[in-house]
């Protein structure tokens, strides 16, 4: 008897499943920390050999990595907090993992230490990584790799109920169509139709994965805008609400600011909140999505 290899549906080459969680880098943990605590996150774990923390709201993780290595080629994560790293659930992370190389992706290096997990995972946008995650039922990579913190509610619920909607990437000037064969050939996503877009800030190309449980949205530096210093790289973060309002008004309860100027106030469709801590900030957007 020959064991087969996975075979997922040509449209969903890599056994996408969702996003198992949103990795930050940063200097500054505790601040940082701060934030994610006003947006609703409460920190639940700790790694057991790194300086890494586990924050969780519903449905969501979302790691904050403060290690020296956190981000590939820099000696140490910045105080702002940066958008490191997307785990993405699949089938079989082997699988997926060796897939994507043959499909022209760029291998990560191994962090993995004594016994920790070994995630794999390849090069995304600028500095951030992609990582392929199997282990998300009852038994999780973070039962491994992480102890909890003690008193800490293992499953906090979700503010408003706050979800993952998708990732905002900057790229550079005439690079959109490069992009799209990168996400489209490997991943299996698509491009939505010219014109639809979700939340208060309509620009770029917008792409949904293959699993229909998140967005990607690409964005080109506006015309007139030479004078801006433009990386590529992820920029921010997308939070879906089925109520908006009702989630502008339990954040602001908790502290959280939000832009109200011109076009980008809240409403009905969306809300952006300010730039904290040098320049991360969160969007909110009205969803069809099932947290």
């Amino acid at each position: 008897m020959s064991i087969r290899e996975p075979t997922p549906e040509p449209s969903n080459p890599l056994g996408l499943g969702g996003i198992e969680f949103i990795e930050y880098a940063t200097s500054k943990p505790q601040e940082f920390g701060s934030l994610l605590q006003k947006m609703g996150f409460s920190a639940v774990a700790r790694h057991r050999s790194r300086e890494v923390l586990l924050y969780r709201q519903g449905s969501m993780n979302l790691i904050v990595n403060a290690h020296p290595d956190a981000l590939p080629g820099l000696s140490s994560p910045g105080s702002t907090p940066a958008l490191a790293a997307i785990a993405l659930r699949v089938r079989d992370a082997a699988y997926a993992h060796r897939r994507a190389l043959e499909l022209g992706a760029w291998d990560m290096p191994t962090r993995a230490s004594a016994m920790e997990l070994n995630i794999p995972g390849i090069h995304g946008v600028g500095d951030s990584l992609v990582y392929f995650v199997d282990r998300h039922g009852d038994f999780s990579i973070y039962d491994v790799d992480f102890v909890p913190l003690a008193g800490a509610d293992p499953g906090p619920p979700a503010i408003a109920g706050l979800h993952y909607f998708g990732v905002v990437q900057a790229i550079l000037v005439d690079r959109t169509a490069d992009w799209l064969d990168f996400y489209q050939s490997l991943f299996g996503f698509s491009v939505l139709p010219q014109g639809q877009y979700f939340g208060i800030l309509p620009r770029g190309t917008l792409l949904e994965s293959p699993c229909r449980t998140f967005y990607l949205q690409l964005i080109e530096p506006p015309p007139g805008s030479e004078e801006i210093h433009w990386d590529e790289g992820l920029v921010r973060l997308g939070l879906g609400a089925r109520d908006i309002p009702a989630a502008t008004r339990a954040l602001q309860e908790r502290g959280i600011a939000f832009v109200d100027r011109g076009t980008v106030q809240p409403s009905q469709k969306g809300a952006l909140t300010q730039a904290y801590l040098g320049g991360v900030n969160f969007e909110l957007v009205v969803s069809h999505l099932k947290p």
